[in-house]
């Protein structure tokens, strides 16, 4: 792999090397994490890796950044995975038990990137460890928002969002009285059906539909990011990140992805975050908060850019946005199912079983039946919020055309 180019960082350099824990090394946001720590040789080092099943891509990242320990979740391969690392002193682990060892390794930063509910265990064992925790998964806030946010008290844990919208919030509150919130705002690109009709939507094949017009990430978000789902997650994730409740959260669109938040105050005021659409700044957050770590994200130009444009959502054109919406008013019973079903619908999009304007149905469906059976507004649980993902799930694949 060509060695990226090191950038200067003379901020605090005599500090001792950051430790940093990467579950979901391999995938979208764990690239990009790699991308940005391997341009500042010295400055940190990776205590513990995960990947899905790419062993492969897991033991030469593995190796790369002299990681100290490299877990598959898959338990089928961890004899691929303890082969590849023989010889090189990185200790190699598989399963449930082993991903929850990872998160608890001593580590000053913990980065959460596993995508869907696979990810909501292991960033609860990094809270109870005390690990400083930067979140890139929505399912932690989306399925079990109550419980999360209950550990972050009770453990005294940081928190710091990576999603570019709640890093735009995070950042445009600093320093701000909390109580003098109005409204907080998160943007969204519109996706690539946009411009598009709903007819020409619910035709849509997955190769449209994996055509962002912006960002660049892994294939369920991007078709989460196509049905606007992905911003009724966020807003249910910026519920509980900033307690906030439902009716003063919104969704603009902004096609061109500069302004990822703005927050009004109740003078008038309005905090707005802008940068050019790059994981690596929210990231790079994560990573420095509170100082500032120099990232390789272009400088934002805004008279090479010219104008900004923003519109309201279709929420007729893009119903998965409705439901999720929704879904946050009624409570984590509601959003866990929300997202167990659109997981299910989106696999099952991807994979031909159904077309793109039946994903929203299924969802609407999968929620409506969990509802119907009475569950409390919100699990008391994990085993109770499993329950509820598994009956989701379920209850989604019996729906799906055969």
């Amino acid at each position: 792999m060509t060695a990226k180019p090191p950038i200067a960082w003379k901020d605090d350099a005599a500090a001792p090397p950051v430790r940093l824990s990467i579950l979901g090394a391999t995938g979208s946001i764990g690239t990009s994490t790699l991308d940005l720590i391997e341009r500042y040789p010295g400055r940190f080092e990776v205590a513990a890796i995960t990947a899905n099943g790419n062993v492969a891509a897991l033991a030469e990242i593995a190796k790369r950044t002299k990681a100290k320990f490299a877990v598959v979740a898959d338990p089928a391969n961890y004899a691929e995975l303890k082969s590849a690392l023989a010889g090189s002193g990185i200790e190699a682990g598989a399963g449930p038990d082993a991903l929850d060892t990872a998160a608890r390794m001593p580590a000053d930063t913990v980065v959460a990137a596993i995508v869907g509910a696979a990810g909501l265990k292991s960033a609860l064992a990094a809270l109870g460890a005390g690990r400083r925790l930067a979140l890139a998964n929505k399912e932690c806030l989306v399925s079990a928002g109550y419980l999360f946010m209950e550990a972050v008290s009770r453990t005294g844990t940081e928190l710091l969002p990576v999603d570019s919208e709640h890093a735009g919030v995070f950042q445009s509150l600093a320093g701000h009285d909390r109580s003098a919130i109005e409204e907080i705002t998160i943007t969204a690109s519109g996706g690539p059906f946009r411009a598009w009709d709903r007819e020409r939507i619910a035709a849509a094949l997955p190769s449209d539909a994996l055509k962002h017009p912006v960002w660049s990430m892994g294939r369920k978000i991007t078709i989460d990011s196509a049905t606007l789902m992905n911003k009724g997650l966020e807003l249910i994730e910026a519920h509980h990140l900033f307690a906030m409740p439902p009716e003063r959260l919104g969704v603009i669109v902004h096609p061109q992805s500069v302004v990822h938040a703005l927050v009004h105050y109740t003078d008038g005021s309005v905090v707005a975050q802008l940068a050019n659409p790059d994981m690596r700044s929210p990231i790079a957050m994560a990573l420095a908060w509170p100082r500032r770590m120099p990232s390789p994200t272009p400088k934002l130009d805004l008279a090479k850019l010219a104008s900004l444009t923003f519109e309201k959502p279709d929420l007729d054109k893009f119903p998965a946005l409705r439901l999720a919406i929704d879904a946050m008013k009624a409570g984590g019973t509601a959003t866990a199912a929300l997202n167990a079903a659109n997981e299910i619908a989106v696999e099952a999009f991807l994979g031909g079983r159904m077309p793109f304007g039946a994903i929203a149905a299924t969802v609407e469906r999968v929620v409506e039946r969990i509802q119907s059976t009475g569950q409390p507004a919100n699990p008391q649980s994990l085993d109770d919020v499993m329950a509820i993902d598994h009956m989701a799930r379920k209850l989604a694949e019996e729906i799906l055309p055969r």
